[in-house]
């Protein structure tokens, strides 16, 4: 059987994100984000307790644990909150196991029954982040960890994407590598999962530096854009999240949208806050381009970025870190037929966020 047969469309299942405070994250999810709880919350006698929410596409099970020989506690008292474990799903787990082992994964945990019914087994992804792969059973309820048992209803009603919020899938996620390893990683996510390269850049801010590629697989379903920090250049914002975060991770994850003006706008509304773009990109955008479908005033007015490629426009913005670390944070993202990832606008980002760092005290010195 070939590498694509075995891996199939290789869908996102859920992401993991392990939590110091499980309730505190929860209530943020729901509260700013609108997410649905559609498993509650469970808890061991090892004192791990877990969550799984959902909105549209999106699946997110929160975990904690108190016990540092545990991977969810050893995680955070690495890291603190942040994605652990990327689940995906194939058409036949244990030969999915077999086949990454075969091309060099890390293999975590072998192919074992799950209590709801099928197989899963993990391998080892960038950093501490880990890929644990599930049935893809269809229209089945999503394979959940920790024993979490999905309601019906509750899952029902947060797969309908409900305006004004309106977070439809996960576009892609955004991974920060210590310098040196961006071209390791993708090979391994190249050679071990089939993926392609499909996007590289490198950026240079004053006298920062930082180079991404974007890796992302045969059907379009799960990206990751790498980046690594330039030694050469002065310490950034890539190198404080590599320093903060203790080692690569997941920077941001980006969440697509219908229309990011009415989403921002509900978010905004809800308490979650955003980044700031200079007054100056707006005064200068009509030099770039046209925005189609949203009027300036309203970018403007909610800092959305946009960009343009050979298919069509994106909007984006990205939120202020609420992690005690100030390393996780997500995006806003709404494509109107564009397949790249807002290149033009990354130096935009890089100074809002070092301005953003430099507000907080945080810049590098």
């Amino acid at each position: 059987m070939s590498g694509s047969a075995v891996y199939g469309n290789l869908g996102i299942e859920y992401v993991e994100l392990c939590v110091d405070d499980i309730d505190a994250g929860t209530a943020t999810w729901v509260g700013q984000y609108a997410f649905r709880i559609i498993a509650p919350q469970v808890a061991t006698g090892t004192g791990l307790r877990s969550t799984a929410l959902a909105q549209g596409d999106i699946t997110l099970v929160l975990t904690e644990s108190r016990d540092a020989d545990h991977p969810a506690g050893a995680y955070t008292a690495r890291h603190g909150d942040g994605v652990a474990d990327i689940a995906l799903r194939v058409p036949d787990v244990t030969a999915a196991f077999a086949e990454a082992a075969r091309r060099g994964a890390r293999p975590v945990a072998a192919p074992a029954p799950h209590p709801a019914g099928g197989t899963t087994a993990t391998v080892g992804g960038f950093g501490d982040v880990v890929h644990t792969f599930v049935p893809d059973d269809g229209a089945a309820p999503p394979a959940l960890p920790h024993g979490l048992v999905v309601d019906p209803s509750a899952l029902a009603a947060a797969r309908e994407v409900a305006p004004p919020v309106g977070l439809r899938r996960i576009d892609h996620f955004a991974v920060c590598v210590d310098a040196g390893e961006l071209q390791s990683t993708v090979d391994h996510y190249n050679r071990v999962l089939g993926f392609d390269t499909i996007f590289e850049e490198r950026i240079v801010t004053g006298s920062q530096g930082m180079d991404s590629k974007v890796v992302q697989s045969p059907s379009g379903t799960v990206t990751f854009t790498v980046i690594e920090p330039d030694t050469t250049a002065d310490p950034g914002q890539i190198d404080e999240f590599l320093a903060r975060h203790g080692g690569a991770g997941v920077q941001h994850i980006a969440f697509s949208v219908e229309d990011a003006v009415r989403s921002v706008a509900a978010l905004a509304e809800r308490g979650v806050r955003f980044l700031t773009a200079p007054g100056s990109y707006y005064d200068l955008l009509g030099r770039r381009l046209t925005p189609k479908n949203h009027p300036l005033e309203d970018l403007r007015r909610w800092n959305l970025l946009v960009d343009e490629d050979h298919a069509g426009q994106l909007f984006q913005i990205f939120t202020r870190s609420a992690h005690p670390r100030r390393t996780l944070f997500f995006e806003v993202i709404e494509r109107l037929g564009a397949e790249t990832f807002g290149s033009s606008n990354i130096k935009a980002l890089y100074e809002a966020v070092e301005l953003d760092r430099a507000k907080q005290g945080g810049a590098a010195r």
